[in-house]
């Protein structure tokens, strides 16, 4: 059994009958599953055993894919800050995969994030897609295979990756209170690694700041202007993103000479920059989709089926909220942020979103709400 498949029976069945020496693996994959879910080390698991397929030490080639060193491995990911582009694919895979190994009988491709592939590196792609070189394996991973050009999803094997309940991800937050950590669990719906985001470290923060922004909406207390702690936390996150690129710029380019370690230190600034912006992005949208599933719970509650909200453990704040709400206009709220969501991803100015969401938020609110009971 390729490791990491032990409760994906799916990826199992696909990717156990292709296994080398007696399995005939397709030219392309395509990995579907919630972040966490597995994907990328089995995607590793997976490499490893064509790699190490004819190796005159078949361990010491799986040992080598582990650590990322194997010179027949391509490992990418995006390098926008919110999209995958051609550079990081033009030569590194569509050049590369005409190339023949340098040792093994196959090269082989990972793609993290396959849906951040723009336009013009997507079709970069299809051309190798289309006509790949029989050595080449292209491994694609995503969590939104609906944002991928459908061209592509055609031409790869499916390889299903299932989310974990809400239980099995409550379990793995150690030292979480059992309530909190159900929440969570429910909160990031399937998503092992935003579960631990949300019971670890600034997660419980930005939670708080998430929900926050909401309630004010729903109550018409903006002029505090919440969305402000939201970006304030988002841009902490990035600071120390872009503070752990800097870091390891610094560690690797010691090692380098002089002249080698001005392009890295000026390649590791702009790195920096991306990663800043990555992880600032990815902290507003995940501070938004808490408030979507805030207003979400609401509705849940002013329908009479409480067990079903996420935030189990706010309970009595989302009953206080449900007071007197016309669970339509709850459910257009949802609808607001879900489109804010989407815009966030066109480089808008974020504090505008922001402040522009939570207005229409109370305005929309407002419009079906009564005074609540005493």
């Amino acid at each position: 059994m390729l490791p990491g498949t032990e409760r994906h029976p799916h990826a199992r069945a696909v990717l156990g009958a292709a296994l080398p020496p007696g399995g005939n693996p397709s030219h392309a994959y395509l990995f579907v599953g919630p972040s966490g879910a597995g994907k990328a080390a089995v995607a590793r698991a997976f490499a490893g055993a064509l790699l190490a397929d004819g190796a005159p030490d078949p361990e010491n080639a799986r040992a080598r894919v582990e650590h990322g060193v194997h010179p027949d491995l391509t490992w990418v990911t995006p390098s926008g800050a919110a999209e995958m582009l051609v550079g990081d694919i033009d030569e590194p895979v569509v050049a590369a995969a005409t190339r023949t190994p340098f040792e093994a009988r196959r090269r082989v491709f990972v793609l993290e994030r396959a849906d951040t592939l723009n336009d013009q590196a997507a079709n970069r792609l299809l051309k190798t897609l289309e006509e790949p070189a029989p050595f080449a394996h292209l491994l694609l991973l995503t969590s939104h295979p609906d944002q991928l050009l459908e061209t592509i999803v055609s031409r790869c094997q499916p390889v299903r990756f299932d989310a974990p309940s809400a239980d099995e991800l409550a379990a793995t937050l150690a030292g979480v209170p059992p309530e909190t950590a159900q929440a969570c669990a429910r909160l990031a719906l399937g998503d092992a690694e935003r579960a631990r985001l949300l019971a670890y470290g600034d997660g419980p923060g930005l939670r708080a700041s998430a929900e926050a922004y909401a309630r004010a909406a729903l109550r018409d207390e903006l002029a505090e202007r919440p969305w402000l702690e939201v970006l304030a936390r988002a841009r902490a996150l990035g600071d120390a993103a872009a503070e752990e690129v800097a870091a390891r710029v610094a560690a690797e380019a010691e090692l380098l000479p002089a002249r080698e370690r001005r392009r890295a230190e000026r390649e590791g600034a702009e790195a920096g920059r991306r990663a800043h912006r990555r992880a600032r992005i990815r902290a507003i949208d995940g501070a938004l989709e808490l408030a979507g599933l805030w207003f979400r719970d609401v509705a849940c509650v002013l329908d009479g089926a409480p067990e079903l909200a996420h935030a189990t453990d706010r309970l009595e704040a989302l009953r206080e909220d449900a007071d007197g709400r016309d669970v339509h206009r709850v459910r257009d709220a949802v609808a607001l942020v879900d489109e804010a969501r989407i815009a966030l991803q066109v480089n808008p100015s974020e504090e505008l979103l922001l402040e522009a969401l939570a207005f229409r938020l109370a305005r929309e609110l407002l419009r079906g709400a009564s005074s609540p009971a005493s």
